[in-house]
């Protein structure tokens, strides 16, 4: 097996298994019984635009073999091959399933914990954020797909409640990896995103770019002297969705040494990273997973 490893992304951990590359936190790595990783575009069986690429999600675009064998090498890459890997029918949701063993058919929803070990936890994203969660001292984790309504609806904090509540585990105890998503260099959302956020969060204008809700006077309906309803709509904003998750993990009681989150922007970096903003339903998808080591 060629493996490779080099320090990369803000300390994170790039590894390379067979054409494969991984990238991991060197914090959550460390955990002998913890299995994790975030995929990227190299390695893969499936084509797009001429290229081969590990789509890791079913789409009409690609064949079922492919994706399954895009898959059978993540695992492989993640040393994860003999894991049943649990994977949702994401729908922008704030629904969290808990699972004590593998589905017999995927679930809808958005997130998904365990304490079982054996069970590979996965979320697929091409702009939205990933987000794993580990609990070191009560051995539990948790894999979470937020895009703009999942971040909206808190998804990430209600995750930690149902950790809490389902194996006692304590905010400041976890760790968080918030993985490779559309930067706030190139998320655009339209003023009526923003205004639900202000309507949610305090803080809320510190993760738009220059915050507008649409309300603000448009200096050019004046100066072209034309009425209300026909001037220009208000441009889009920028919303930084890793920083509106950074600030619930931190309200969640999380300790900020604790929280890794990547700076590589999808969007930006189509090399190594699928976006749906930039390629459409043509896109593959990537994966984040997490596991507990069988014993």
């Amino acid at each position: 097996m060629a493996v490779s490893s080099n320090r990369s992304n803000s300390n994170w951990i790039e590894r390379k298994v067979r054409g494969v590359q991984i990238l991991q936190v060197p914090a959550l790595a460390k955990l002998p019984w913890l299995v994790h990783g975030f995929s990227t575009r190299p390695g893969g069986v499936s084509f797009l635009n001429g290229e081969k690429v590990l789509n890791l999600g079913f789409t009409e675009r690609d064949t079922k073999e492919n994706v399954l064998e895009n898959r059978r090498r993540f695992q492989s890459a993640l040393g994860a091959s003999d894991l049943k890997l649990i994977s949702l029918k994401q729908i922008h949701s704030d629904i969290i399933h808990r699972f004590d063993a593998a589905p017999v058919k995927p679930c809808q929803g958005d997130a998904s914990t365990t304490n079982r070990p054996g069970l590979l936890l996965g979320i697929q994203t091409a702009d939205c954020v990933p987000i794993l969660l580990v609990d070191p001292e009560k051995h539990a984790i948790a894999a979470i797909h937020a895009g703009w309504r999942g971040t909206l609806a808190r998804i990430v904090v209600k995750a930690i409640g149902k950790m809490q509540m389902q194996f006692k585990s304590k905010p400041a105890d976890l760790l968080a990896a918030i993985g490779p998503s559309i930067g706030g260099c190139c998320y655009e959302v339209g003023t009526e995103v923003a205004m639900q956020f202000q309507s949610q969060f305090a803080e809320a204008p510190e993760w738009f770019d220059e915050f507008r809700t649409g309300d603000e006077p448009n200096p050019i309906q004046w100066l072209n002297m034309m009425p209300p309803g026909h001037q220009p709509p208000p441009k889009n904003v920028l919303l930084d969705l890793r920083k509106a998750n950074r600030a619930q993990l931190l309200g969640a009681g999380l300790r900020a040494p604790n929280i890794f989150v990547s700076d590589l922007c999808t969007a930006c970096r189509r090399e190594l990273l699928f976006s749906y903003r930039k390629e459409g339903p043509q896109s593959g998808r990537l994966m984040s997973a997490i596991a507990i080591r069988p014993a």
